[in-house]
């Protein structure tokens, strides 16, 4: 089997190189990391250079200019060529250890999407900001009552699927509106959703955080759009359990501009 791990990456100068190495170094099958760097001026396009030419399983991809985090995993997402696709960010916040436990019920063939859940479990979590929990709560409970499905994080980096759902899903948002967009589209195709615990170190502003509450009104207005516009359909048909390496995924390619 075949994981890639798809990374948006803007101005992370700071964390970039590390966080590529803890993905490289916990990976639990053969692996593919795409780095999407999208319009980044710090000398990040610089570093992933440089990792690319030390780690053939670098695979990078530049956008002509800043155009947001959904847009920059659209098309790192459509580069995947592994069994499975996890989103992931390049700061610190998430731990790669948790990608085992994140596929574990995509390998069993239990699930087609898997949730990384900040609010479940006992892993250790980073105490900040008050109001960011409740606003991500809150736009959780508005998620589950439009979709009628009980997550517990609708707004998680961490979300794992098998690579034909989330291929075949059109992503629509530019920016932080992914998360909301893709939880409706997800459970208007009644896909199999788990959710698994995970670790979080949250970043302060001040070390680089971006999300903003203009993005929380963003994702708001998501999930009431696209709780309307989207039609409910059946997409997949049940996997085969215990899923074997795969012999129909498209060749992986040593760089991507």
């Amino acid at each position: 089997m075949k994981l890639s791990v798809v990374m948006p990456v803007y101005n992370e100068r700071a964390t970039l190189q590390y966080v590529v190495e803890r993905v490289l170094s916990v990976a639990p099958m053969e692996m593919e990391l795409i780095c999407v760097d999208d319009g980044s001026r710090d000398g990040s396009r610089d570093i992933l250079a440089e990792l690319h030419a030390r780690h053939p399983q670098v695979h990078v991809c530049l956008q002509p200019s800043n155009q947001g985090k959904g847009a920059a995993l659209r098309r790192g997402i459509q580069e995947a060529t592994g069994d499975f696709v996890i989103i992931q960010d390049a700061d610190l916040e998430y731990d790669p250890n948790d990608y085992p436990v994140l596929l574990e019920p995509l390998i069993q063939g239990k699930a087609d999407v898997v949730y990384g859940s900040r609010f479940l479990g006992s892993a250790p979590h980073r105490v900040l900001y008050f109001w960011h929990s409740v606003g991500n709560k809150l736009l959780t409970l508005i998620s589950n009552s439009l979709t009628n499905i009980n997550l517990s994080d609708m707004e998680t980096c961490y979300k794992a699927f098998r690579r034909e759902v989330i291929q075949s899903i059109p992503i629509e948002e530019n920016r932080f509106g992914f998360e909301p967009e893709i939880t409706v589209k997800v459970a208007k195709r009644r896909l199999r959703i788990f959710e698994v615990g995970i670790s979080y170190w949250g970043r302060t502003y001040e070390e680089g955080k971006k999300i903003g509450w203009r993005d929380g009104i963003r994702a708001l207005w998501c999930l009431l759009k696209y709780s309307v516009k989207e039609p409910a359909v059946s997409l997949m048909a049940e996997p085969s359990q215990n899923l074997e390496p795969s012999t129909a995924a498209k060749p992986a390619t040593t760089a991507r501009n």
